[in-house]
């Protein structure tokens, strides 16, 4: 059986199970996953929506509906769905990191900062939201702490590419262009591709 017959498979089990028990949440939150592997965002979001509806302590859903509201590019709404689901289960981290991200979007570095900080203290091993914080401070001029985030990122995940790229900028704004060129490298090995911004900067100064 292919992979689309057997997330089709999937989606008509979860159906099935609804047609039994129509207010279960996990069934409907189960049945938003499927439709979302199929990048069905319409019927996975009216899925999610009913899932929330039956049960709203069901964090996930929130987080899911804030991802489908990104993907559109409507970042109120991703926003406004994680700081529910931050609201229903305050230890969860993955709600906290979504807002530093659509704060980082909109700017707003300081937010973005407090949000990562709070992903972190609720799951100190939390590497996107450690490598994301090393951005914001990049972005903010802390440079010394951007490192210190960024390597400590590296400590969980050897090939995390996004904090070797966070590195590489430091490296850029500190002068050191070759270190800089280093990181570069080493990011794009991991499959992260640099900022076209960065390489023409790099390669403006000979590195």
């Amino acid at each position: 059986m292919s992979n689309t017959a057997k997330v089709d498979a999937y989606i008509a089990e979860q159906m099935n199970k609804l047609q039994d028990n129509p207010q279960c949440a996990n069934t409907h939150y189960n049945l938003g996953m499927g439709f979302l592997t199929k990048r069905m965002f319409k019927e996975a979001e009216e899925a999610f929506l009913k899932a929330v509806d039956c049960s709203s302590k069901l964090v996930e859903a929130y987080v899911q509906l804030g991802g489908i509201a990104m993907q559109r590019g409507d970042l109120e709404g991703c926003l406004h769905y994680n700081e529910i689901a931050a609201k229903n289960m305050p230890l969860f981290p993955v709600p906290y990191a979504n807002m530093g991200f659509v704060y980082m979007q909109r700017g707003n570095v300081d937010e973005a900062i407090k949000a990562f900080k709070q992903a972190i203290k609720k799951d100190a091993n939390f590497v996107q939201a450690i490598a994301s914080l090393g951005g914001a401070l990049y972005m903010k001029g802390d440079l010394d702490e951007s490192e210190g985030y960024s390597k400590r990122a590296l400590e969980i995940e050897a090939n995390f590419g996004p904090a070797l790229n966070n590195l590489a900028l430091v490296e850029l704004e500190r002068g050191n262009h070759a270190k800089a060129r280093e990181y570069v490298e080493q990011a794009r090995k991991t499959g992260f591709e640099p900022p076209e911004g960065l390489l023409k900067e790099l390669e403006a100064h000979g590195a």
